[in-house]
């Protein structure tokens, strides 16, 4: 890891990307304290996750990819559990999420779906009144229906303007869907984070000869990939100075032209 840094603002969903073992899930771990540090700080909610761990941890719900519960649980087994962990937990607003996601209190989890496991993940991190959410992967595997149920929740937790989501996903769609900002990480290091809207407003998707290219202010171009019939290149397309035919560009079109870089 190397110089990683961002903020996310209250009120704000933070998409982080980039591809497997890019350091997403490294960074996860950082700000959970699940490894430490070797210099930097780390502030979630204004405070030091190390000299303030205990507090902050009361304050922010996590979901991994994989179901963390015991397989002979069940849902109630988890609400008492939790209930000796969290001050804040809140015994109606978890049921009322099983209500909500359909999930049988008495079923244990090793006969839940992925889906029903994902679910219940969520239940439990959003029953103790966290003002953070720390997501790792928690569309993964899903059908669009529950996808698209899970991304309403977490829409909805945001509402207040006081709360906030970092979420680390390859579902980029999902991301385009509820994200107020994305960074990107790429071998260790941050090479970008930035508004989303943003994003999708300053770069399109250049497409042009060799010759063209080749007489374009490199400055304006993040990364390019050539083929037989020309080329198509990430540009600033806003500073771009002539007529050209420019297309939008997604987020994954930025990953992807950024990670390859000018002259690669």
């Amino acid at each position: 890891m190397k110089n990683v840094s961002f903020s996310l603002p209250k009120g704000c969903i933070m998409g982080l990307v980039g591809e497997n073992g890019a350091g997403k899930s490294t960074t996860i771990k950082l700000l959970l304290n699940l490894i430490r540090r070797d210099g930097g700080e780390v502030k979630i909610l204004g405070k030091d996750n190390l000299n303030h761990e205990k507090e902050i941890k009361e304050d922010i719900g996590v979901v991994f990819d994989e179901s963390n519960f015991p397989d002979n649980m069940n849902a109630a087994d988890i609400s008492l559990v939790m209930n000796n962990i969290y001050r804040n937990w809140d015994q109606k607003l978890f049921d009322g999420y099983l209500r909500r996601f359909s999930l049988p209190p008495q079923k244990k989890v090793k006969d839940y779906s992925r889906g029903m496991k994902m679910k219940l993940s969520i239940a439990a991190a959003l029953s103790h009144h966290p003002k953070f959410l720390i997501l790792d992967e928690p569309t993964s595997g899903l059908d669009p229906m529950v996808r698209e149920e899970i991304l309403d929740i977490f829409l909805e937790f945001i509402q207040d303007e006081e709360h906030s989501i970092l979420i680390s996903s390859h579902i980029i769609s999902d991301l385009e869907k509820i994200a107020d900002y994305i960074t990107f990480i790429h071998k260790g290091k941050i090479l970008f984070s930035e508004a989303k809207d943003q994003l999708l407003e300053d770069y399109g998707i250049l497409k042009c000869s060799h010759t063209e290219l080749d007489q374009l202010d490199k400055g304006l171009i993040m990364g390019y990939r050539k083929n037989q019939f020309g080329v198509e290149a990430l540009v600033k397309r806003k500073k771009l100075k002539g007529k050209f035919l420019i297309d939008s560009a997604g987020i994954e079109d930025i990953m992807l032209f950024y990670s390859r870089g000018v002259g690669k």
